[in-house]
């Protein structure tokens, strides 16, 4: 846990306890008339960022991918397998998690959670979406968070900007990069007083919850860790009915960089453990060492899945319809923003890649900051299923590129 996350679940632990102990109390009004418009300041000063940031990673990450394609057949390949898992992994989430929360549905007692979610975005029905979904104002899409026009025109526009001129794509990359950056800036410094923000949260939620808003956490974590292991799961089956290799070979291929991933919540970290595992896996080092360095930018399977079962939960503590068509859309953005957030800090990124999927979904994002305090544990998850999916991609590409090395198939 780095020093951030353990000051922002501390926030949230104190703020909790706080707003419990004073709650019923004469002192709990005037402290909530303090905490409750900090909280929302901190917040909306967080929410600023997201949809230039998201807009800027999706730009700079769709040409980077198309650089990268244009080397030779391997990476096209790499590109193509990304983008169906990820889609994949996303929906089989949606589905998952639906199902798990039907199963064992939001704490009764959370309802009172909804109170601090703000207004739910406006979800517009099915035939004024399908006619909106190519803006004709991108300034007026994004200056009213409609994310899903707004990724759409963001991948339109990366896609072009990687078939003009080098000189200008370069010129366009370099804007984009240095908009990144400075948003980055930005949510450093918002993140730097983040303990503060989520403890006047969690007052809020402790002075009207009291201490079961745990249970509700805890739920939230269990949730969140099945989506990622699931991805995992996936990669196995993925491996075993389309790379051609068993389990159980693939079991012991991807361990040492399991590991790793575990130890370090770190993907680039796992990367010399990835590109080691190539033989084990039947795979030529030269295809380890396009399609690992590629998915390590650009494919997280299990945060993407992660990122819907957050959106899907949230949904149902507010109590907001999910149909089949939400949920698609959902998984959808979420596969589409994942591409771009690749290697910002995962408190960045909980926020630059999970509020789009929200927004798109008509769900309120108020509390996303609680569960960023126990993001911990479900991050240790989203880098071990990110890593057997990167390894689950290397081996359906690279099958076949070593002969010497097929018996373990």
């Amino acid at each position: 846990m780095t020093g951030l996350s353990a000051r922002i679940l501390a926030g949230l632990v104190l703020g909790l306890l706080a707003g419990a102990a004073l709650a019923g109390s004469q002192a709990s009004g005037p402290l909530l008339a303090v905490a409750q418009p900090v909280g929302k300041l901190w917040l909306d000063a967080l929410t600023m960022t997201v949809v230039p940031l998201v807009f800027s990673l999706l730009v700079t990450g769709i040409v980077s991918a198309a650089d990268s394609a244009s080397g030779g057949r391997t990476a096209p390949r790499a590109l193509l397998w990304f983008a169906v898992l990820l889609v994949g992994a996303c929906l089989v989430s949606a589905l998952l998690t639906t199902l798990a929360l039907d199963l064992w549905p939001v704490p009764a007692r959370a309802a009172s959670l909804r109170s601090l979610g703000g207004e739910r975005p406006a979800m517009s029905s099915t035939a004024d979406w399908l006619a909106n979904i190519i803006p004709t104002n991108p300034i007026k899409a994004a200056s009213e968070t409609a994310m899903v026009p707004l990724v759409i025109f963001a991948l339109l526009f990366g896609f072009a900007v990687s078939r003009i001129e080098p000189e200008l794509r370069a010129s366009v990359q370099t804007f984009f990069r240095a908009v990144v950056q400075a948003m980055l800036v930005i949510v450093q410094w918002v993140l730097w007083i983040a303990p503060l923000g989520v403890f006047a949260l969690a007052f809020a939620v402790g002075a009207r919850t009291g201490v079961s808003a745990a249970g509700t956490l805890l739920q939230y974590v269990v949730l969140v860790v099945n989506g990622c292991l699931v991805t995992a799961l996936l990669s196995y089956a993925v491996v075993a009915l389309l790379g051609r290799m068993s389990p159980l070979a693939f079991a012991r291929a991807a361990l040492p960089a399991q590991v790793v991933a575990a130890s370090t919540q770190s993907s680039l970290a796992s990367l010399p453990a990835m590109i080691e595992a190539a033989s084990p896996l039947g795979i030529s080092k030269a295809e380890a060492g396009i399609v690992l360095p590629l998915a390590v930018s650009i494919f997280r399977a299990a945060s993407a899945a992660a990122n819907v079962t957050v959106a899907i939960y949230l949904g149902h503590l507010h109590g907001v319809a999910l149909g089949p068509a939400t949920l698609l859309l959902g998984a959808l953005v979420a596969a589409a923003v994942s591409v771009g957030a690749v290697g910002l800090p995962a408190q960045v990124s909980f926020f630059a890649i999970i509020g789009p999927v929200c927004l798109a979904m008509g769900v309120p994002i108020d509390l996303l900051p609680l569960l960023l305090a126990v993001e911990t544990i479900p991050d240790i998850f989203r880098t071990l299923g990110n890593v057997t999916a990167d390894l689950a991609v290397a081996r359906l590409v690279g099958r076949g590129s070593d002969p010497a090395k097929a018996a373990v198939s």
